[in-house]
């Protein structure tokens, strides 16, 4: 049911705007996310189904997309520049937020002019030394702000083989970046050697580009959960989480299985434990963490996560946003492995055991 109806490249995308959507297909893997989903359910983990006839165990599978930003033009810059010592400095306005955006930034840039990430030094979020950015939110640390990066380590690395070209009187076809040289047919300069023969012609060896959040190409993922519920109390233990994610080519593999993690917990909290009770008044009744119920580690299973393999035309490097999208699939497939289990649709987070007592009681 969910293959012949789930979106397709090709399929018209509307936005929650009025405007025209700028969305568009630069990659797809959600049928590659549902594959991941189903064939680990269907392995199993071993862990087997809860002794007891009150027991009733069901599996669910929910899938969700993202627009890789908000529809508004999101912009930002980046600047980019070959120090004395053949290092790199890179400045980007783009926030360090415990995202790891930082470090992917130093990444794209790397690859681009082929040197390690730890010889490119990044400032960023600091107004009075870097480009303008409209700032780290909406997924586009990456999609923006690390587009924006990958533009400008081009530029630069461009303009560190024509120089090296005019310098070396080797045709520009012929020179080739390394990560401390420039190779010029048979002749080899050093990016330090390079760097002063550039300041004595007053040579700035800079680049910078922007970027603009359009189009907006469409990441997706996939949740599945195998659970049992509690007929007589209305208690779930999740049994087997699985997650499918199309995020295009990854920038740091680590970085994304951690941010897919984090989804993960805050997902299971959102759906499970969650709560914010008011009284008769309106008034919060339970204005503390410890009576909300936020999950701690031990509280939330491990999950199995898997990536597509897609690349995608529109991100930087093939990359796609992965800052928000991972939370959305969890509640909507433990709502829909509790009624596989019990028969019941439940609409309302969370997912607690009082919510779910009476009407269970009233169907046993």
């Amino acid at each position: 049911m969910r293959r012949k109806n789930m979106v397709r490249p090709g399929d018209h995308v509307e936005s929650v705007w009025q405007d025209p959507s700028d969305a568009s297909f630069g990659s797809y893997g959600l049928d590659q996310c549902l594959d991941f989903a189903e064939e680990a359910l269907a392995r199993g983990n071993g862990v087997a189904k809860l002794d007891g006839d009150d027991w009733a165990e069901g599996t669910g599978v929910a899938l969700a997309m993202l627009e890789c930003g908000p529809p508004t033009e999101h912009r930002s810059a980046g600047e980019m520049r070959l120090l004395a010592d053949g290092t790199y400095h890179l400045a980007v306005g783009s926030c360090e937020m415990g995202n790891g955006i930082a470090n992917a930034h130093k990444q794209i840039a790397a690859s681009i002019v082929g040197c390690r990430a730890a010889d490119v030094d990044i400032v960023n979020a600091d107004t009075d030394r870097t480009p303008y950015d409209t700032g780290t939110f909406a997924s586009t640390g990456t999609v923006v702000a690390g587009k924006a990066v990958h533009l400008t380590a081009m530029a630069l690395r461009d303009d560190i083989l024509d120089y090296a070209s005019r310098h070396s009187g080797v045709a520009r076809e012929q020179c080739t970046l390394a990560a401390d040289a420039v190779l010029c047919g048979d002749k080899r300069i050093s990016l330090a050697e390079l760097h002063e023969a550039g300041a004595a012609d007053g040579h700035r060896f800079e680049g910078t580009r922007k970027a603009y959040l359009s189009p907006r190409t469409i990441a997706f993922n996939v949740h599945g959960v195998r659970l049992a519920v509690h007929r007589i109390t209305g208690e779930i233990r999740i049994l087997h989480s699985v997650h499918g994610a199309d995020i295009g080519r990854l920038i740091n593999p680590m970085q994304c299985r951690g941010q897919i993690d984090g989804a993960i917990g805050m997902a299971f909290g959102w759906a499970l434990t969650e709560n914010m009770v008011h009284n008769s008044d309106g008034a919060v009744v339970n204005p503390n963490f410890r009576n909300y119920r936020i999950p701690a580690f031990a509280d939330v299973p491990r999950s199995e996560v898997f990536f597509a393999d897609t690349h995608d035309s529109i991100g930087p490097l093939g990359a796609k946003s992965q800052g928000e999208c991972a939370i959305n699939p969890v509640a909507p497939a433990i709502s829909n492995a509790i009624v596989n289990a019990t028969g019941v649709r439940f609409a309302h987070l969370p997912f607690t055991p009082d919510r779910l007592y009476s009407r269970l009681a009233a169907r046993s």
